[in-house]
């Protein structure tokens, strides 16, 4: 789903580029042994950090042309000004609906009655409809205008007392699951901004509307239709797991929960609790949803001290880019064939060990004032950050968030 990437048989975190306020909902979760999911034994209790140095002043962005819109994926959650409009169908009055109810119980063994009700008391979302929809395609998208919605003074600030205030489990999560720090504090800052905007619909509306009445116009309706379905499944068996209310807990339009804004079968697979207090939270527990994002990471084979990207210029005498972008961002060339079509890499960019991508970031229309496009050497953990959301956008903004932020507390120290 990024610009210039191949579909992936991963969770599609579609988040709402930081839907609404949320209400926020206690998730009683016991943890569950999991595959994929690495066994997590509670820290010891860490003695406090320091007390944190006054947040440096973040200077104002400089001018940048009109946002586009998000390249490829629905943006992360911005709060909306109303709330989602609600149609007054209720799904028990779907034969369908009911028909998925009973079928869904019987296979997992939970009262048919129990989940009748839930699903009978969702309603269909014209809102949902309307945002699942594929945006108008921008004949050029736009990465300064994009970066700069995630770079900027009011995300930053943030960002540096999320880092402040939760050291300790960032620096636990680095050491456990070799993910840095400042990739998470990049992810949850764009999913949630640090959990402020988490979503104002009812996951189990949003759910089963894209599940039952996902639109026919979209070019691939029945293939999201179906894995709306399956998430309908995921989250109604995990709420009855944990005891959870599925009437109650509100997400994204595309049913994204928490502060990382995990679908539901991406909870049930890498959510863990960290904070050690024997549930998953990640609704309330900055620090589980810390840990959660790390071990979503190391699943996905982030490897520890590998770069994201290195930068690349271009050897025009014999420059072969049509090859280079060909295989979309899924690395697959060598440093040296990365060379050898005209790519430039720089000193630590050619002892690189591993694949490498072409990574192209439009700028906007250059015939139009805008700039020629950006291009960096995407590595496998650049790949891995995008299995998050399917955007090269998305991926880039993150990380540069999360070093932003980095770069600026460690200044204060």
């Amino acid at each position: 789903m990024s610009p210039r990437s191949r579909p992936a048989l991963v969770p599609a975190l579609l988040s709402l580029s930081l839907t609404c306020a949320a209400a926020q909902v206690q998730a009683q979760i016991p943890v569950e042994t999991s595959p994929v999911a690495p066994t997590v034994v509670p820290a010891t209790e860490l003695p406090p950090a320091l007390p944190p140095a006054p947040l440096l002043d973040v200077p104002p962005p400089a001018a940048t042309p009109p946002v586009a819109p998000l390249p490829d994926a629905p943006p992360p959650a911005t709060p909306e000004a109303t709330p989602p409009v609600v149609d007054i169908t209720a799904y028990a009055q779907s034969p369908v609906a009911m028909a998925f109810a009973d079928d869904l119980a019987q296979r997992r063994g939970l009262d048919p009655l129990w989940v009748r009700e839930q699903i009978g008391a969702a309603r269909r979302q014209p809102t949902v409809i309307r945002l699942s929809l594929p945006a108008p395609r921008a004949a050029f998208k736009n990465w300064a205008a994009y970066r700069a919605r995630f770079i900027e003074p009011v995300r930053l600030r943030a960002g540096q007392r999320f880092w402040d205030t939760h050291r300790a489990a960032l620096e636990r999560a680095e050491r456990e699951f070799g993910v840095p720090a400042s990739l998470i504090v990049g992810v949850i800052g764009v999913e949630t901004l640090y959990g402020q905007h988490t979503g104002n619909f009812r996951v189990i509306d949003a759910l089963a509307t894209l599940a039952f009445d996902f639109p026919a116009s979209h070019p691939r309706a029945e293939a999201r239709a179906e894995f709306f379905r399956s998430e309908l499944e995921q989250f109604l068996s995990l709420a009855h797991r944990t005891r959870m209310d599925p009437q109650t807990l509100r997400g994204s339009y595309a049913g994204a929960m928490g502060w990382p804004q995990f679908m539901p079968s991406s909870w049930a697979r890498f959510a863990i609790d960290f904070d050690g207090d024997s549930k998953i939270d990640l609704f309330n527990s900055p620090v589980d949803a810390i840990g959660s994002v790390a071990n979503y990471f190391k699943a996905y084979g982030w490897q520890p001290g590998q770069p994201t990207h290195y930068p690349v210029s271009f050897d025009l005498s014999r420059l072969d880019k049509d090859a280079l972008l060909a295989p979309d961002i899924l690395p697959s060339f060598s440093a040296e064939s990365f060379g050898a079509k005209g790519a430039v890499l720089d000193a630590e960019g050619q002892k690189h060990i591993g694949k490498l991508a072409l990574i192209e970031l439009q700028n906007g229309d250059p015939a139009n004032g805008g700039s020629a496009p950006t291009y960096l050497a995407g590595t496998d953990n650049f790949y891995v950050v995008t299995r998050y959301n399917w955007s090269s956008y998305y991926a880039l903004a993150v990380i540069e968030l999360g070093q932003t932020i980095e770069a600026l507390v460690n200044r204060r120290q």
